[in-house]
């Protein structure tokens, strides 16, 4: 994995590190990248923890979570049964692939489970989704000199946008540029898979359209996750479009006292899918425990300063005119 973000140590003059997660830190500083590894950017929340004397406690699973009559919740983990006051849920997304967004797509490969673009077979490629995974995965692919045919139900480069959680980000959009001018990747929009199967010289996949495609390797799927909400599901109203529902402050509408943090969270046409937006709901979500806690919330005035406190969705809808 590698951040398509970019980090860059400004703390100096007032912006932060589009990267970091607090307040006069900087993934660049720290790792010297521009673009953090997935495995560089876990040394830096290590370091970040122990600097700060975070205890966290790994190798744990929770399988379920249950409000007490009194108030609070009882975890039920790998290691035996926790209680809390709150729980805020931030337990991603990447791990929790979508398998089966089509009939057949178990005949699929997801891009999430491929260890290395390298290992796979063959010289040509077929991937079902165009978004930043897709185009990922095409790009890798065409470095290694293969040809990639991306289907992809509508165009992601949309020059009326400026959100990048609604379009292709810069970055991957001028990846995707040099792959096609090079010839091997190309772009099909407006292609709705509806089913994938086997074929007798590969594998067939089916469109809305009726249009059928055979790909000679075993299509790449890039449509996304499920996210780890579905493991607590039950705690949550959602709506008609899958999307979690949740109160000003991050919390479950249903189950009080269990808030949400990271790219899970969204309000209306707000998506908060990337680092740098999600980490602003940090602070709103500390205000609110604070408050119940009786605790003294100054301190969040300074995240508030340094655009790390956004309770004031409305400035969201922003467009770059240019």
């Amino acid at each position: 994995m590698r951040f398509i973000t970019p980090s860059f140590t400004s703390n100096q003059f007032g912006l932060l590190d589009l990267n970091a997660i607090a307040l006069n830190t900087s993934p660049a500083f720290s790792l010297r990248r521009e673009h953090p590894t997935g495995r560089s950017y876990s040394a830096f929340l290590k370091a970040f923890a122990e600097h700060f004397d975070i205890p966290v406690r790994c190798g744990i699973d929770v399988r379920d979570l249950s409000p007490l009559p009194a108030g609070g919740f009882e975890l039920e983990t790998t290691a035996g049964p926790l209680r809390a006051g709150f729980v805020i849920w931030a337990a991603g997304e990447f791990q929790y692939p979508w398998l089966q967004p089509f009939p057949g797509a178990e005949h699929c490969l997801h891009s999430s489970l491929v260890r290395s673009w390298s290992e796979l077979p063959g010289d040509s490629f077929l991937v079902i989704g165009g978004y930043e995974s897709g185009i990922d995965a095409a790009v890798q692919l065409s470095r290694l000199k293969k040809r990639v045919t991306v289907l992809d139900r509508k165009p992601k480069i949309d020059p009326e946008s400026s959100d990048p959680s609604t379009t292709l980000s810069p970055f991957t959009a001028e990846r995707l540029a040099r792959a096609r001018a090079s010839g091997r990747v190309e772009v099909v929009e407006g292609v709705d898979v509806v089913a994938v199967d086997r074929a007798k010289s590969g594998w067939a996949i089916y469109a809305a359209d009726g249009s059928v495609r055979i790909s000679k390797t075993q299509p790449i799927l890039a449509t996304g996750f499920t996210g780890s909400l579905t493991l607590i599901r039950h705690h949550f109203e959602w709506d008609d479009d899958g999307a979690v529902q949740l109160t000003h402050e991050d919390e479950s509408t249903r189950t009080p006292g269990l808030f949400v943090a990271g790219p899970m969270v969204r309000h209306k046409n707000v998506i908060l899918c990337f680092i740098y937006k999600f980490r602003q709901r940090f602070a709103v979500i500390a205000n609110a425990i604070a408050n119940r806690l009786g605790v003294d919330t100054a301190v969040l005035e300074g995240y508030r300063k340094r655009g790390m406190y956004l309770d004031d969705l409305s400035c969201c809808d922003e467009r770059c005119v240019c």
